[in-house]
């Protein structure tokens, strides 16, 4: 186990602990400097992510590429167990109680989706990926996660979900002309999902999106806000505690879809990019060490919690400066929430695992 944590990417650790830093930061700011409200319970949920993620890291690979599919299964059944047990919060049913404790199983099917995909094709040879009936198991393994979360509702995890799955696909080997079939697929069943699956508060959301004038006070309030909040940061921002948006609470959801406006108010266009910056030297590593991997599964799981983690920053980011319709994906390590903040860590656990098995030619 000593001779484990020799082959630690610190650095990466490092880089983790000092977003989150900035989390626990902003959080105290969201809450008018109250340390209680929301930045306690974070920093005591990353200690815990953080424990998890030794525990996972220093366990044998062997053990969990033998329990993936009873793990990926069990996910698959708490997120069917929402639509039966599930709580309702902020007009959707997205949650489920455990032992008191609110779980969100549409984040964690994620890394269980990963785990699921790189044993899949880890033991299938590269020259049969190309066959049709060796994208059912994959398909369905996908889209059933995706469907579920979205009748929830909860549009953006559904597609997070979807392109998750579809790039680990496109890496794995796919040919191309598979996803340009699918993509023509999806482009005929838009009429049916606009009719038929998504919700009226979705619908205004995306016309908001086209045209951000049509009800700044309604569907479009949220984006409108966030705007101006990020334009009066300026470039060095207003200074700590001293952001006007949030503390009037003019800023919905400031601590957790929104926490990346209130940086941007605070300290300007120089601290969005320097947080932006941090995840991409995170992204880059997890890539690093699906590059180094010696196996097909170690190399998928890397690549994978980085497509997961680069999925994440980039639709929150969009979403708060009005390139993506508002759809609810937070923030990772800097948002408030428990379940995608355990998530995340399990899936960095995971990433560890492998970089400290990566010499392993099979498994």
């Amino acid at each position: 186990m000593i001779k484990n944590f020799y082959n630690y990417n610190w650095f990466f650790i490092f880089i983790v602990s000092v977003i989150a830093i900035i989390g626990f930061i902003a959080l105290y700011s969201a809450a008018d400097a109250n340390l209680d409200l929301w930045a306690r319970k974070q920093i005591i949920r990353f200690v815990f992510g953080l424990i998890l993620l030794f525990i996972i890291s220093v366990i044998d690979i062997k053990f969990w590429y033998k329990n993936i599919n009873t793990i990926f299964f069990l996910s698959l059944a708490l997120l069917v167990s929402v639509e039966v047990f599930g709580i309702f919060g902020f007009g959707a049913r997205r949650w489920i109680k455990i032992f008191n404790i609110s779980i969100q199983p549409s984040e964690f099917i994620k890394i269980t989706l990963i785990l699921f995909l790189a044993k899949y094709y880890n033991e299938i040879k590269f020259e049969k990926i190309y066959m049709l009936r060796n994208l059912i198991i994959p398909i369905f393994a996908i889209f059933i996660p995706a469907i579920l979360v979205l009748f929830q509702p909860d549009l953006g995890t559904a597609l997070t979900i979807v392109t998750l799955g579809l790039m680990i696909l496109f890496i794995s080997g796919v040919k191309i002309w598979k996803f340009v079939l699918a993509f023509f697929a999806m482009l005929i069943s838009l009429p049916l999902i606009w009719k038929f699956v998504l919700k009226d508060y979705q619908i205004k959301r995306i016309l908001s999106f086209i045209n951000p004038e049509s009800d700044l006070l309604g569907s479009g309030y949220h984006l409108y806000q966030s705007k101006i909040a990020l334009g009066s940061g300026g470039l060095y921002g207003k200074g700590y505690l001293k952001g006007s948006q949030s503390y009037l609470d003019f800023l919905p959801e400031k601590q957790t879809d929104f926490i990346f406006t209130l940086i941007g108010e605070e300290f300007g266009f120089i601290g969005t990019i320097f947080v932006l910056v941090l995840y991409l030297i995170l992204i880059m590593n997890t890539f690093y060490i699906g590059f180094k991997a010696f196996n097909v599964f170690s190399r998928i799981v890397a690549i994978g919690v980085g497509t997961n983690l680069f999925l994440y920053v980039i639709c929150n980011s969009a979403m708060v400066t009005g390139l993506l319709p508002v759809v609810g994906v937070p923030l990772p390590l800097i948002s408030y929430g428990g379940s995608v903040m355990i998530s995340i860590m399990i899936s960095f656990g995971f990433l560890m695992n492998v970089n400290v098995y990566q010499f392993r030619q099979k498994i």
